[in-house]
């Protein structure tokens, strides 16, 4: 069997991009399928002050710098959609929904997807008035009141950019916050944000798009938009063939990135650890590659 890449990396996230610049770069003919924009969960953040060499940075920025030396090395970039994958013994077959492609070794790296919320009529508004994405679709609601969901960085990341460009925002913690105390402290210091603790959207009322909200506590709040922020699960819903050894729904590696089936690899979001930061994805996509 004629195989198509030495190794295929699905996903191209900084961690998808950081691998495959490794392995390139170490003679290998390597693939990156992605079925969206280069960067995943990093092109929604508004400002990143953690990355080395980079005193600040927004995150589609700091996405296409990676792109762009992905380019420069002439690795392969592949836009599909990843359905399945199957194991022959001597090689893999990835299964998009345009294209098969063999190889002799993966690396998963498709990071977390979005959260929804059980509110009723969430369904309806999604991508009329309700977005995952504040950087993406600030400026829709430019000079109107919006809501951000979430206890986390994202949450008051998402609400400091948005209390730039929105008449209002308030924030709805389900139980506690979770963001680091810099960014609370900035957000305190925002006259047109709210933060309002222990409370949960129970409907969201509207015609066209969001009007309101009815609260668990019976209050309503009248809004134009709002940011979903309240967390991610690993996207891995293509593994129909493979079994992995899993923890909580995350993948279970070793000290080599390696998973349960030989052969493949996971890095960042997807794998059980106790750190996820873009720092640390980084530095398992470049022990995973070293290995492969």
């Amino acid at each position: 069997m004629k195989l198509d890449f030495d190794q295929i990396i699905i996903g191209s996230g900084v961690a998808g991009m950081t691998a495959a610049i490794y392995l390139k770069r170490a003679g290998k003919n390597v693939a990156l399928i992605e079925k969206s924009a280069p960067g995943g969960q990093i092109n929604k953040s508004y400002k990143v002050e953690n990355y080395p060499g980079f005193r600040e940075i927004d995150g589609p920025s700091l996405s296409m710098n990676v792109y762009e030396q992905t380019m420069g090395l002439g690795i392969d970039y592949l836009y599909g959609d990843v359905l399945d994958i199957v194991d022959h013994g001597e090689y893999f077959t990835v299964i998009t929904d345009e294209k098969s492609y063999n190889c002799k070794k993966i690396l998963i790296a498709t990071g977390r997807e979005s959260k929804n919320l059980p509110a009723l009529g969430f369904e309806k508004f999604i991508g009329h008035g309700i977005s995952y994405c504040a950087l993406c679709d600030g400026n829709f609601f430019k000079g109107k009141d919006v809501i951000v969901v979430g206890g986390g960085n994202s949450a008051f990341e998402d609400a400091l950019y948005l209390s730039g460009i929105c008449k209002s925002v308030t924030i709805l913690v389900r139980s506690k916050v979770r963001a680091e105390k810099a960014l609370t402290d900035v957000i305190s210091s925002k006259d047109n944000v709210t933060v309002l603790l222990e409370t949960e959207i129970k409907e969201i009322f509207g015609e066209e798009s969001p009007e309101g909200v009815l609260l668990n506590n019976g209050d309503e709040i009248a809004c134009d938009g709002i940011f979903i922020a309240v967390g991610s699960i690993p996207n891995l819903s293509f593994l129909k063939s493979i079994s992995l050894e899993m923890e909580d729904g995350y993948v279970v590696v070793n000290n080599h990135m390696e998973t349960s089936h030989k052969n493949i690899y996971a890095v960042g979001d997807v794998i059980r650890k106790d750190v996820y930061q873009l720092a640390t994805a980084v530095g398992e996509a470049a022990t995973a590659a070293y290995f492969m």
